[in-house]
């Protein structure tokens, strides 16, 4: 679970991101497609319309770390939706990597060890909510 001081840095640090939302989507994608060059293809839609479903959804999600409960069914529906576009369990590692690395170029020094690891733990309690529920059996109606 996340402690109050994580949540403060993710926040603290996120509004920091906020003003270069569009330089952070790119460079996002740029290191995303450097680590993979796989996943391009599951990128259908134009990358700057995808950039902004990134950080829009990347959003929503700092605003709702202290009450994580309200978008567990979002998350997990994003998870499996994520798995009907050929996602796969090993492809959120990279994904980690990318919005890692990319945090530490927007930050700058202000991404100090601290928040890093807060925003290695939100990312790792969504990215587990989303796999948990792409590997879920749906039961049938």
């Amino acid at each position: 679970m996340l402690t109050p001081q994580q949540i403060e840095l993710v926040t603290n640090s996120w509004e920091q991101v906020l003003p270069i939302k569009e330089t952070a989507a790119d460079l996002f994608y740029n290191k995303l497609f450097e680590l993979d060059p796989a996943l391009r293809p599951l990128f259908k839609d134009d990358i700057k319309v995808q950039g902004e479903r990134l950080m829009n959804m990347i959003d929503v999600a700092v605003k709702a770390l202290n009450r994580l409960e309200d978008v567990v069914p979002a998350v997990q529906a994003m998870g499996r939706r994520h798995k009907d576009y050929g996602v796969k369990e090993s492809h959120y590692d990279t994904v980690a990597g990318a919005l890692l690395w990319t945090l530490e170029q927007g930050l700058g020094e202000a991404f100090t060890a601290e928040v890093k690891d807060a925003w290695t733990q939100v990312y790792t309690v969504l990215a587990t909510t989303m796999i948990t529920a792409a590997n879920e059996e749906v039961a049938p109606a």
